[in-house]
């Protein structure tokens, strides 16, 4: 494990920083399943990106790690009503169709990515230098 949990930081650290970036690079994308009750839809998937960005590069530094752990969980939480959309309504970015279920398995998969954020950034605070 001592050469897994950097390895699964690491790669989070991209994952979160290229989901961040695809915001900006493909807004379409996200806002189509905006919720509609939600106000400023593309202020919002401006915030969520910059938020996946820092929270990403965050938990690439000691110093910052435990505090853009818990970012990105909320930010994860923060999601949830979007994938609930989709999964709800059938919402689809342009171009892009997904099965019911794989809109439906969005859903737990946001535990899987907070468990994953949880393993590299928040579960040992004593090995936060690792």
């Amino acid at each position: 494990m001592r050469h897994v949990i950097p390895a699964l930081r690491w790669l989070l650290v991209v994952f979160f920083v290229v989901a961040g970036t695809l915001h900006f690079s493909y807004p379409e994308v996200y806002l189509a399943i905006m919720p509609p009750y939600l106000p400023w839809p593309a202020a919002l998937v401006a915030i969520s990106g910059v938020a996946e960005i820092l929270g990403g590069l965050g938990v690439a530094l000691p110093a910052t790690r435990r505090f853009a752990g818990w970012g990105l969980i909320a930010l994860l939480v923060a999601v949830l009503p979007a994938n609930i959309t989709m999964a709800t309504t059938g919402a689809h970015p342009p171009g892009i169709m997904f099965s019911p279920l794989v809109l439906w398995l969005r859903l737990p998969f946001q535990l899987v990515l907070m468990a994953w954020v949880w393993l590299v950034a928040l579960r040992d605070p004593g090995r936060a230098a690792s």
